[in-house]
């Protein structure tokens, strides 16, 4: 398959923005861990980063853009052949539904489309024989991500990552580098995972906690638990009452969820009826 107009050939319905500098993707392969586990990549594109993947470890890609299998099949005709490079068409999420993304240990290592990529890093998070992920995402993400406690950024999904492991910002990525050019800064994150993370509640929590970033935590959390069980919990914990959520670390929201995670789906079932509730009266009210 030749291409000739890259800007043409990008697909805004996959969100594709294909990186073609030299420098940040040897910087990519740089990053990685040091062994010699299989490397996932997910979006592979035209295959710029592969080509640098299959140098130095097997690869198994999942691409959904039919047209791009069709060229990548093509590209990368001889490794496939010598067993080192494996090709995947079709919706990497519906792999995970199955269970682990491969059936071995593995790194994740992929430029990430932004409308999906922190859908794809979670689903990390939860995948046993993923060991590492080392993505390209916009900065903004990233940042999110890596944040440390009581940097302003620091979110539900720097506490995601800080349960499964350490999370660095290895280098930004201005837009010039890609190919058609993003509209925002990226940033390549390496999250190094000790442990998988597959507790669903935890997160629902954790959008609790978080909901209203620059509240007081405690407010947060009585918005859908009992002002005394809340209460309670801080004064067990020797909790500031005035802790906001990103001053809290990872260990202190785990104790919190402990003390909660009992109560969870009823208080969340009770306050989704009350948001029903009050949509269904608003609407008759109109």
């Amino acid at each position: 398959m030749i291409i000739e107009n890259l800007v043409e050939f990008a697909s805004k319905k996959f969100g594709q923005n294909f990186l073609k500098n030299d420098v940040y993707l040897h910087k990519i392969i740089q990053a990685m861990p040091n062994d010699d586990l299989r490397v996932a990549e997910i979006g592979p594109g035209l295959g710029d980063l592969t080509k640098e993947l299959v140098k130095v470890r097997n690869v198994t890609a999942f691409e959904v853009d039919k047209r791009l299998c069709e060229h990548l099949s093509t590209e990368f005709e001889e490794p496939i052949k010598n067993g080192n490079f494996e090709l995947r068409c079709g919706d990497v999420l519906e792999r995970w539904e199955s269970g682990s993304l491969l059936d071995e240990p593995y790194h994740l290592v992929a430029n990430l489309p932004y409308y999906i990529a922190t859908n794809i890093i979670l689903k990390a998070f939860k995948d046993e024989h993923c060991r590492s992920i080392l993505v390209m995402v916009q900065k903004e993400v990233a940042v999110k991500f890596a944040a440390s406690v009581k940097q302003k950024e620091f979110s539900a999904l720097s506490v995601l990552a800080s349960s499964v492991g350490k999370a660095t910002l290895c280098f930004e990525v201005e837009p010039e580098a890609f190919v058609p050019p993003p509209n925002v800064t990226s940033a390549v994150l390496l999250i190094e995972k000790n442990q998988s993370h597959n507790d669903e509640k935890f997160e629902a929590f954790l959008k609790i906690a978080f909901a209203q970033p620059r509240k007081k935590l405690s407010k947060n959390l009585v918005a859908v638990f009992s002002k005394d069980i809340v209460n309670s919990i801080f004064d067990k914990l020797e909790l500031d009452s005035n802790l906001r959520p990103h001053e809290a670390g990872t260990s202190i929201y785990h104790h919190i969820y402990n003390e909660l995670k009992d109560n969870l789906d009823g208080k969340q079932q009770s306050r989704q009826q009350k948001q029903s509730k009050s949509r269904a009266k608003n609407s008759q009210n109109r």
